[in-house]
């Protein structure tokens, strides 16, 4: 029989517990798990937990699975929300489902006011993620395969079970009297992650093989959290990010991946451009890469070629991929601010600030102060804010409590100079 799970030990690393923390859970046996885990560790520490279940929609019998997943969880006292996407048929479909499902469950958490979102990752997942990566030619950085936590603008995205063998969260939900749904996607060897994980044959997660990479994995993302608790601590002294999305950079102490992570933020993209391109540009002096511009002068702003088009002000709308309107504002579209306008910064900064227009006029640019405020609009890029880009590791002391403050802060996403 597998050795029971102490969740408290498990989540005892990540510090004090906000008073919301929600669960992704799938129906499947690992995140049935984690949510009969977590629920006990919840009531134990006074808090409020909630099972976040999301229906992709892929199957024609995914709504009914999903209903049933939530009845599963209310006969165990645990309180359930259903989540529904509408993918659309295409190529990468997993990919597709994997970065819409992590969207809507931090959307979602946003709404219910949880400060961390656990997922159900556990040893077998990790190992097969390093060898999957390793086939694909990852670097470094990838092989160290999933991190314990990161940062999301909504949430903090919290794996405590990566270090848990697959078969004692089976146990869990066998002790529980809950039979898990099995999604058949999970044994299709079209998908390259399930040739991975049958090529290991160890659905226990309990062999020699799995043990080493899942190893392997935790002392690479060691070596990569000291490398990017460096990195955070140039940023500290180099870098000041400002409210509007922009940056300025002090070239003296600006180096490839220092420039990487700024470039990737300011300019709103999901991942930061490859190293070599940043080199080049870095040798250059400036010059645009990655949906943003380092200039001589030491700004680093969105390239302005490619500012978005207006949108609709409404509740939800996203604009530029980098910023978030929380409310609706009627009659109103969102965009940049466009020339003339006079501030504090350069005018190609100006020029691209977000802006409210009403009927052809400019409305409101609340960075410099113009016109009505408008509540809840936030820079959020693709790719998350500066905790998202420089992950300090747990070892080095510091849990996530500490950096929840930054969390959709837009003038904590760098640490700033004075």
């Amino acid at each position: 029989m597998a050795r029971p799970v102490d969740f408290g030990a498990l989540t005892a690393g990540f510090g004090p517990p906000p008073p919301v923390v929600a669960a992704g859970v799938s129906g499947g046996p690992h995140s049935l798990a984690l949510a009969v885990l977590a629920r006990d560790w919840a009531a134990r520490a006074g808090i409020r937990f909630l099972a976040l279940i999301v229906d992709h929609g892929l199957r024609p019998e995914s709504a009914a699975e999903a209903a049933h997943v939530r009845a599963m969880l209310a006969g165990q006292g645990i309180a359930a929300r259903v989540l529904t996407l509408a993918l659309a048929p295409g190529p990468a479909m997993q990919e597709r489902a994997r970065e819409g499902r992590l969207a809507a469950l931090l959307a979602a958490c946003l709404e219910e006011g949880a400060a961390w979102l656990m997922l159900g990752h556990h040893r077998l997942d990790q190992a097969e993620t390093l060898l999957f990566r390793a086939a694909r030619g990852s670097g470094e950085a990838g092989l160290a395969a999933m991190p314990g936590w990161r940062a999301a603008p909504e949430a903090l995205v919290l794996r405590p079970l990566l270090g848990t063998p697959p078969a004692a969260l089976e146990d869990v939900c066998t002790r529980a009297g809950l039979p898990p749904v099995r999604d058949p996607s999970n044994d299709n060897p079209r998908f390259a992650r399930i040739r991975t994980r049958a090529a290991l044959a160890d659905p226990d997660g309990e062999g020699a093989v799995v043990g080493a990479l899942a190893q392997a994995a935790h002392a690479l993302g060691r070596r990569r959290a000291r490398r990017d608790a460096a990195l955070a601590d140039r940023a500290a002294r180099a870098v000041t990010l400002l409210p509007c999305g922009a940056a300025r950079v002090d070239a003296a102490a600006l180096d490839a991946p220092l420039l990487a992570a700024l470039l990737r933020v300011v300019g709103g993209a999901r991942h930061a451009p490859a190293r070599a391109e940043v080199e080049a540009l870095l040798a250059r002096g400036q010059g645009t890469l990655g949906g943003a511009w380092w200039r001589a002068d030491g700004w680093v702003l969105r390239e302005p070629s490619l500012l978005e088009a207006l949108v609709p002000a409404r509740a939800g709308a996203v604009w530029d991929g980098r910023w978030h309107l929380e409310q609706d504002m009627p009659g109103c579209m969102l965009g940049a601010a466009g020339a003339g306008l006079d501030g504090p910064w350069p005018a190609a900064v100006r020029k691209g600030l977000p802006a409210l227009w009403k009927d052809g006029r400019l409305y409101a640019v609340p960075h410099i102060g113009l016109g009505p405020p408008v509540p809840g609009l936030t820079f959020r890029p693709a790719g998350g804010p500066l905790t998202a880009v420089f992950g300090v590791s747990l070892e080095l002391g510091i849990h996530p409590g500490q950096i929840r403050p930054m969390l959709g802060s837009t003038s904590a996403l760098l640490p700033t100079k004075e």
